[in-house]
């Protein structure tokens, strides 16, 4: 499903992009001094994407280690746990274009060298 959602990845050069087009990103609500709303998600994308990722966020919390210790993270600094899920969500988007561009398998012990310098 995620592949058909997508058009393959093949749309996309990179993760963030992927995350615009199911509209997971935040979206800043200001407008000078007088407004200076929360921010939220765009919602401006593939609604049955963004539902997808948001019902698999609840499964990645547990078994997946990356996605398990970002929610724990948020949720500790005293985020709401939707907003932990939502990144969860980010998550495993980003996960599932990094392993369908790099056309590896996925490794759960996987340490990006960025990471390490």
């Amino acid at each position: 499903m995620l592949v058909v959602l997508t058009y393959g990845f093949e749309r996309f050069t990179s993760g963030s992009e992927l995350c615009s087009y199911a509209g997971l990103t935040p979206v800043v609500r200001k407008s000078g001094s007088s407004v200076n709303g929360r921010s939220r998600i765009s919602k401006i994308g593939n609604q049955k994407l963004r539902n997808l990722l948001f019902m698999c966020s609840f499964n990645a919390c547990k078994y997946n280690h990356a996605c398990k210790a970002i929610y724990e993270r948020l949720v500790a600094k005293g985020k709401s746990k939707k907003l932990a899920l939502i990144a969860v969500c980010n998550k495993l988007l980003k996960q599932a274009f990094a392993i369908a561009k790099s056309g590896l398998t996925y490794d759960n012990n996987y340490r990006s060298t960025l990471a390490i310098n």
